[in-house]
């Protein structure tokens, strides 16, 4: 999980540039790199990392509900782009960078507050310029289906 940081606790482009996408994903997860602000903010965090695969864990709040009380679908968005994203990221080449060009996210039933999710991400494919990812939300305890998830990211050269 993500601890409080400062912007300059981030990671530049010129560091990430000096490793392969999976070496800096292993980083993030063993905490030599900081993970993104916006997991504490979400209460999500990275779990696992592989080639063409990043698993992320976590629970939805209070805070994170819409006016109607039920959990806002930018929260399934964004912990299913980080996962699908960073398992793109994992097929990314040592001088190589990439962000999401687009993604898509269908919610299949309501996510009960304070439920603990598996998020994973798995690579579909990775050309010189794109790379194509799928992912889904599950429950830990309950192993039901909450959201699925597909993106393309952009891969650039430092």
């Amino acid at each position: 999980m993500c601890y409080t940081q400062t912007p300059q606790d981030l990671p530049d482009l010129a560091q990430t540039l000096q490793m392969s996408g999976l070496e800096f994903m292993q980083k993030v997860l063993a905490g030599e790199l900081p993970a993104p602000p916006i997991s504490q903010t979400l209460t999500f965090g990275l779990h696992a990392v592989s080639e063409g695969r990043a698993v992320f864990r976590g629970q939805a709040g209070f805070a994170h509900c819409n006016p109607m009380g039920g959990v806002h679908g930018g929260w399934y968005g964004t912990i299913l782009d980080s996962a699908m994203a960073c398992a793109c990221m994992t097929t990314v080449p040592k001088g190589h960078w990439y962000t999401t060009l687009e993604y898509k996210v269908n919610i299949t039933r309501p996510l009960p507050l304070g439920l603990e999710v598996e998020c994973i991400g798995e690579v579909q494919h990775t050309g010189r310029t794109t790379s194509v990812s799928r992912g889904e939300i599950r429950g830990l305890s309950d192993g039901k289906l909450y959201a699925t998830g597909s993106t393309t990211c952009i891969i650039l050269k430092g």
